[in-house]
């Protein structure tokens, strides 16, 4: 094999001032009732958990999280703590949740593209 020549040295180096930039935080346009469950719906057409708790935080931080956790019934701590996902959520508590920021799961048919994609399990033949 033969030696690398990249030296990191020689890699130029960009000069941008962020100094008038900030975090992007998508709580600042979950405004309406229609923009947060299309946000939600995208998150969840991703298929991955994490994304979906990080879009419901956001929601919940757009709508004020103390007022989020009362109407779920829950204490902001264990809000916080549903939120920040890692462990297993439980969908009672994902119901409590979306109900509390006026938003409901529903059911569609897939697309012909991806219901042909999908098999069915073992389980269910």
């Amino acid at each position: 094999m033969s030696e690398s020549t990249f030296k990191p040295e020689d890699m130029p180096i960009l000069d941008i001032d962020t100094g008038g930039t900030r975090v992007y935080e998508a709580s600042r346009f979950l405004d309406s009732p229609e923009t947060i469950s299309a946000y939600l719906a995208q998150s969840m057409r991703s298929q991955d958990p994490r994304i979906l708790m990080k879009a419901l935080a956001e929601v919940a931080k757009a709508q004020g999280v103390n007022k989020v956790a009362e109407a779920a019934g829950v204490n902001r701590e264990s809000l916080y703590k549903t939120l920040k996902g890692g462990s297993k959520t439980r969908y009672e508590t994902i119901q409590k949740l979306m109900q509390a920021l006026g938003v409901e799961l529903t059911v569609q048919p897939l697309s012909s593209k991806k219901a042909a994609s999908v098999k069915p399990s073992a389980a269910s033949k």
